[in-house]
């Protein structure tokens, strides 16, 4: 048998696929509660100026592996949604720098709450036992993937 069975590697990985699907179900319902105030990728452009603040265009596609265009017509639509806006930078006056209004800070509390509401009701249908093994194991494959730790319940929504 090969070392990638007997470690538990293939086990893990089918564990952690069926994981991130219920994620998914999770992320998708929450969005779509929000009466379909915005896509996905216009969520997560919403998401990343909550958690990174203003930006510049160029540092929002970058984040987003977009090109600038498309992060353009995403900005644009969420602007005339009264989502985000656009502020002359204080560093330049040729910058514009997009920011979150107060409708678009609550889209991004609202999705993350129902989605945090959500996964504490599967949570709690755990044995405790369980729960505490799934931190400890979440926080390893988080370690291991590079991904750094939310220190802020804010930052819990979909970059």
């Amino acid at each position: 048998m090969n070392e990638r069975h007997d470690d538990g590697v293939d086990a893990v990985t089918s564990a952690l696929l069926t994981a991130s699907r219920l994620l998914v179900a999770v992320s998708v319902r929450s969005l779509a509660a929000a009466e379909g105030a915005v896509t996905l990728p216009q969520f997560r452009l919403l998401v990343v100026l909550s958690s990174q603040g203003p930006a510049k265009l160029v540092t929002l596609a970058g984040l987003l592996e977009v090109n600038p265009s498309t992060a353009m017509r995403m900005v644009d639509r969420l602007a005339a949604a009264g989502l985000v806006d656009r502020q002359a930078s204080p560093d330049s006056g040729r910058e514009v720098r997009i920011q979150l209004t107060p409708a678009g800070r609550g889209i991004v509390d609202d999705v993350t709450a129902r989605r945090r509401a959500d996964i504490a009701a599967v949570v709690s249908r755990m044995p405790a036992g369980q729960r505490r093994a799934l931190v400890d194991a979440l926080r390893a494959f988080t370690e291991a993937g590079g991904e750094p730790p939310v220190t802020s319940l804010a930052l819990l929504g979909w970059t």
